[in-house]
């Protein structure tokens, strides 16, 4: 979800996208959980670090602490320390959310299933240029609602 990438319809997904997403990240950090952070980077496109197209959307702030890796495949697990930052962090199921759908996300879901991760996609958080395949990304993967994560992390962050 990055400003290289925030134009057209794509802005519109990211915008809403995002609102899903900032609500289980107060989940996730009330309750512990980590959180990790993926950037694209792209040389032949010049979204590379230190240009504002390679920021993230101005709605979307990782908190102090929070891994942020750098990827140049569409799957995030291809050639990053990704698997061994969430093994290291106890995960074994990985929510998955941001942009493109048809993509990197779908890229780095099937990614996770190669490294025995269990992943879901956040249903309304994930983003794409393309409404059709938007939906068609989301028919065929395990998607995972914001109010079942609402009140897992509920439960957790009392009961702790």
């Amino acid at each position: 979800m990055q400003k290289a990438y925030y134009r057209g319809e794509a802005a519109n997904s990211m915008a809403e996208a995002s609102e899903y997403i900032n609500e289980v990240l107060s989940y996730y950090r009330a309750a512990g959980e980590p959180v990790v952070w993926i950037q694209d980077q792209d040389d032949e496109d010049g979204v590379v670090p230190g240009t504002e197209g390679f920021d993230l959307i101005d709605e979307l702030e990782p908190a102090a602490g929070e891994p942020v890796i750098i990827k140049k495949y569409g799957n995030s697990f291809n050639k990053t320390e990704l698997a061994e930052t969430l093994g290291a962090a106890g995960v074994d199921t990985v929510v998955i959310c941001g942009y493109c759908a048809e993509y990197c996300v779908t890229s780095t879901y099937r990614g996770a299933l190669d490294y025995d991760f269990t992943p879901f996609l956040l249903k309304n958080g994930i983003a794409g240029g393309n409404r059709d395949r938007l939906e068609a990304v989301e028919k065929i993967s395990d998607m995972i609602p914001f109010k079942f994560l609402r009140q897992l992390y509920r439960k957790t962050v009392i009961e702790d």
